[in-house]
């Protein structure tokens, strides 16, 4: 059994309520005592770090680790009989869908009828339902599985036709990184190198189709051809359904499927509503929580899992740059918690959870540097959410044990540098631009001309050298892996990477830390999440220290409104779904400003 630190992602008690429910601090509430049909809701986005700071709580604070405890600890139980996962609008990655698949076979191989429902099913909802006794819709509900569709958006005709060229070198034909600002259409070897990627990822999402609802090749082509979008009645007769159920006859419906028993419905409560309510109406002691360092330490041996969950950049973690998009992972940050970890002596072993596409190559490189101090006292092992690309896996392979899950991203072992030639949108805007330089390389980050050949080389030769660092990286920490076969930015999935060398097992976070601690001969281990939260003061100083801020370079109000107007036209033209895309190839590029050599996986786009 793994325990979950409660203590983490909160400032006292009454702000551990945003993950509360789904951290073990769970029970169902019943008013008699018969067998229990478990309700688990899951609803909105599954976070991999518990949440640093919540005054309120809410369900989308809910975590992967904490989902997948409740369905165990409903699974324990000796008075429930059956689980009904009700997804209400949640957002479900293939690779968190395959970590929550195991414990619902679990419950399933201790006798437990396991339901998976909703009022409509996408793509990742099916999946969900693959691992499950049965799938119920709402009665008047819909279904859509139209398969996998990925759009990449090749904008160099755009920036010429704003004026701007974007300076782009990289090194590995299969890298692609540069491809979207630099090009007008993908390459071969980009081709090459997605389609791959995309036949793996669509053959793991038949495979599971095929092996939980019980469906040949041909009965799957035919299912998803007529419920790209469709309706109960169709969905039931191509088999990706049981039935259909209005929510109110659930508790019904699932005892007759189990038997007939008259069963209670059983929703998880927080057991501290109470506390809450409590803190909420004594001013002095809400004051006083809101005051309370966050009290990180382990208090029993411990398994860590350290969180690198976005964009890899130098300094502190913060937000995710200029154009918003959740958080970036600073390699200051990530260090001092390596610090952190190497002075706590209840912690026996690390996990590094690893959800990124890359970023900055110092900033790898210092993060890989600080795995290996840490190595030198303490396993440090890798567990890979959906993606750990370039940068990503260039901090994995600092690592001693890599897991994957089967769809996870792994690889784009490149490098990619450049910066933005301005100097037709100068002239379009008729800007007059003198530029000054004192010194041989100044004129290297001008923004008004492309880099002449003389200085192309000179960037080439600087990013073969990180090129070869990265290489000499992976192989310290992968002996035997075939750079040939897998280098020069080429993408796998998970189960796939195995094969080659890039990974060592497939399994989930949960299977991680279980095995670590085993290794470490810990039975019961504490689990706890860094970097560490922080506490309130740190927060408000984040939020309004730039405001008095006298740095030349800090972006004032009426700034950030012109960015936040420039923003809303590009993500209207481009479109919701697109705009994710986009948003991270201009932060990247943007982060050119300041390094111009990264070690970043280009955004694509799957839609499920």
């Amino acid at each position: 059994m793994v325990k979950v630190n409660r203590r983490n992602g909160s400032l006292g008690w009454p702000f551990a309520l945003a993950a509360g429910c789904v951290l073990g601090l769970s029970s169902l509430a019943v008013a008699d005592g018969r067998a229990k049909v478990s309700m688990i809701e899951l609803d909105g986005t599954l976070a991999d770090q518990p949440p640093g700071f919540s005054l309120f709580g809410g369900k989308k604070d809910k975590t992967l680790a904490g989902m997948i405890e409740q369905i165990r600890d409903a699974a324990k139980r000796d008075d429930v009989k059956a689980i009904v996962l009700r997804v209400k609008d949640a957002t479900l990655t293939q690779t968190q869908i395959e970590e929550l698949g195991p414990a619902i076979k679990d419950a399933r191989a201790k006798g437990l009828k396991v339901f998976v429902f909703a009022e409509n099913y996408d793509t990742s909802g099916l999946l969900l339902g693959t691992y499950a006794d049965q799938v119920l819709l709402q009665t008047g509900g819909g279904v859509m599985l139209p398969g996998l569709y990925m759009e990449e958006m090749f904008l160099a005709d755009t920036l010429a036709w704003a004026g701007i060229k974007a300076d782009m070198v990289q090194v590995g034909d299969y890298k692609g990184a540069s491809e979207q600002m630099a090009r007008n259409a993908p390459s071969p070897q980009w081709d090459q190198n997605i389609d791959g990627l995309l036949d793996s990822m669509y053959a793991n999402l038949r495979a599971k189709f095929k092996d939980g609802r019980g469906m040949n090749d041909e009965g799957l082509d035919i299912a998803m051809k007529a419920a790209w979008m469709t309706d109960g009645d169709n969905a039931a007769k191509t088999g990706l359904v049981d039935a259909q159920v209005d929510l109110p006859g659930i508790k019904a419906y699932v005892e007759k499927a189990t038997g007939g028993e008259k069963l209670a419905l059983a929703r998880t409560e927080s057991t501290e509503d109470d506390e809450m309510k409590a803190a909420m109406a004594n001013p002095f002691m809400l004051l006083g929580k809101l005051m309370q360092k966050p009290d990180h330490s382990a208090k029993s041996p411990a398994i860590a899992v350290l969180h690198i969950g976005a964009e890899i950049v130098d300094g502190d973690s913060g937000g995710g740059g200029l154009f918003g998009g959740g958080q970036s992972v600073g390699s200051r940050t990530v260090r001092n918690a390596i610090e952190e970890m190497l002075d706590d002596p209840m912690v026996k072993g690390v996990v590094v959870r690893i959800d990124s596409p890359g970023g900055s190559a110092i900033a790898s490189e210092v993060i890989w540097q600080g795995l290996k101090r840490l190595a030198e006292k303490k396993p440090v092992w890798a567990s890979i959410g959906s993606m750990a690309a370039s940068g990503g896996y260039y901090i994995a392979s600092g690592t001693s044990k890599i897991y994957v899950n089967p769809s996870s991203i792994v690889g784009s072992i490149g490098v990619v540098g450049g910066r933005l030639s301005m100097s037709g949108l100068y002239e379009k805007l008729h800007v007059n631009v003198k530029s000054r330089t004192r010194g041989p390389m100044a004129g290297m980050f001008r923004s008004t001309a492309p880099w002449t050949p003389e200085e192309l080389a000179t960037v080439r030769q600087k990013m073969t050298e990180t090129y070869n660092l990265f290489t000499s990286r992976v192989t310290t920490g992968r002996p035997g892996i075939d750079l040939s076969k897998t280098a020069e930015g080429r993408l796998f999935t998970g189960d796939k990477a195995i094969g080659l060398n890039m990974a060592d097992q497939i399994g989930g976070l949960e299977v991680a830390i279980k095995d670590l601690a085993t290794s470490v001969g810990v039975d019961d281990p504490e689990v706890v999440h860094y970097p560490s939260p922080k506490g309130l003061d740190e927060i408000l100083e984040d939020s309004f220290g730039t405001m008095a801020s006298p740095d030349v370079n800090a972006r004032g109000p009426a700034d950030m409104i012109g960015i936040r107007a420039a923003e809303a036209i590009v993500r209207e033209i481009v479109g919701e779904r697109n705009w994710p895309q986009v948003r991270g190839a201009m932060n990247g590029l943007l982060q050119l400003r300041k390094e111009p050599v990264i070690l970043m996986n280009p955004s694509v786009l799957v839609v499920e």
